[in-house]
């Protein structure tokens, strides 16, 4: 019986594995994680940044943005010295070796999964309620295959289609902007509350903590980038300028949201809203509410074909490396893109969106991320010890430690049930790790 573990002949040089198309530019990559940066979570998650620390919503949301920008210094370096898909998982096998290789993957895969079935059920709910009742499984399975569909038509024709939703997605964050600044020039609002950190129950720096727990979800994404850094041209020059200026452009848009959210509606009611900018809106006058629901549901859309994008990659990616099954590294002749792992990853992602409401499927992410981040963070420092002949670019060595240090507060400030749930999907991807490592030394025997 054939192994299905077993890795690829010629890892080394992968002659016999199709490569992927190089199609992306500066600008489809720098759209491309502003994209996914730019999902669903601001249009939520404001609300809750504000019930943890108080008014003054910008500083855990600048907080948050500070500590992305050194993961992600760590993310370019790994990505221009080692271009290729499998991103995470190939990072730490080359610093850790193929069990830690396949942890991190699994780790990012199980988000990944997750994050678009979540998005699905989110976007068979009250946004698309708001126009039309429609049963969850049916949308689910229609969104899922539409998705499915555009990403195997390929990279090209996925980012362009992310282009037109990012512009979307922005214009209604402005929109917030602008409104909340009209609001507050015509004399209402209370721009006192911007320098209210902390609640009755915390004081400032607790509050300031905690909120930035939750306003760091609202950046994860860019870490999805490096799972295609194989498909970009010139990687060298284009991802971390297209890494940076979106992270810088994403946060410096949250800051401003949160500021005008802010000062424009009551701390109580902005904690207490499931849906905060449109209390904005409310506030202002003059505008839809159903106008935020379509954006939101541009949103919801354009996170998940991006973060289905990079779940089908990144099992590509470790399908190559040996350690998924071999199958999932089939690419269409034509448009060379991985089917076979956008098509296990999408149905995957059905079943999920079946059997888990939103804040289940949600819960765990962050977590996930941390671990896979606190990873990469220490196998920059690793691999300073291979030197390619290739240019890439190079972070000083500062900053990935505090970048693995950032994760480690950031998982103390993770509750309890959060960890437990967590630490299941962990326990998961060690013991699929260990048959992995089993059915490779067979092979090697």
């Amino acid at each position: 019986m054939t192994n299905p573990f077993a890795p690829a002949p010629h890892r080394t040089t992968r002659d016999d594995t199709p490569a992927l198309k190089k199609a992306l530019t500066t600008p489809l990559l720098y759209f491309f994680i502003l994209g996914d940066v730019l999902g669903a979570g601001v249009y939520v998650l404001i609300g809750q940044v504000a019930a943890e620390s108080g008014g003054a919503v910008w500083v855990p949301l600048l907080l948050a943005l500070l500590l992305s920008l050194l993961t992600a210094a760590s993310y370019a370096e790994l990505a221009t010295k080692y271009p290729r898909a499998g991103g995470a998982s190939h990072y730490a096998t080359l610093a850790y070796g193929p069990f830690t290789g396949f942890l991190v993957g699994f780790c990012m895969l199980a988000a990944g999964i997750v994050s678009v079935a979540a998005l699905a059920r989110g976007f068979a709910g009250d946004y698309l309620s708001t126009f039309v009742s429609l049963p969850v499984v049916l949308v689910a399975a229609v969104f899922l295959c539409a998705l499915a569909l555009l990403n195997a038509r390929g990279i090209s024709e996925s980012t362009r289609a992310n282009v037109a939703a990012t512009v979307i997605e922005v214009s209604g964050l402005l929109l917030v902007v602008g409104l909340g600044i009209w609001l507050f020039l015509r004399g209402d609002g209370d721009p006192g509350r911007l320098v209210s950190l902390g609640t009755s129950d915390t004081g400032a720096a607790a509050g300031a903590l905690g909120g930035t727990v939750i306003a760091y979800y609202s950046f994860v994404g860019f870490e999805t980038s490096v799972n295609v850094a194989e498909e970009t041209r010139d990687p060298n020059r284009s991802y971390p300028r297209a890494l940076f200026g979106a992270l810088i452009t994403a946060g410096a848009v949250y800051v401003l949201v949160g500021i005008v959210a802010s000062a424009a509606v009551p701390t109580g009611t902005l904690a207490r809203s499931s849906g905060p900018l449109l209390e904005v809106v409310k506030e202002a006058g003059g505008v839809p509410p159903k106008l935020f629901s379509a954006v939101a549901l541009v949103a919801v859309a354009n996170g998940a074909l991006l973060t289905g994008i990079m779940s089908s990659r990144l099992a590509y990616g470790m399908a190559r490396d040996g350690l998924l099954p071999r199958f999932l590294t089939g690419v269409l002749p034509g448009r060379r893109t991985p089917w076979a792992s956008i098509a296990a990853t999408t149905v995957l992602s059905f079943l999920l969106a079946l059997t888990s409401d939103v804040a289940t499927l949600a819960s765990t992410l962050v977590l996930l991320l941390l671990v896979v981040f606190l990873i990469v963070n220490t196998a920059v420092l690793v691999q300073r010890r291979d030197r390619p002949d290739r240019p890439h670019f190079r972070a000083y060595t500062a900053v990935p430690v505090l970048g693995a240090a950032s994760c480690v507060l950031l998982a103390t400030q993770v509750e309890a049930e959060v960890w437990a749930r967590g630490l299941i999907v962990v326990a998961v991807g060690v013991a699929l790790g260990a048959v992995a490592a089993v059915h490779r030394r067979r092979a090697s025997s």
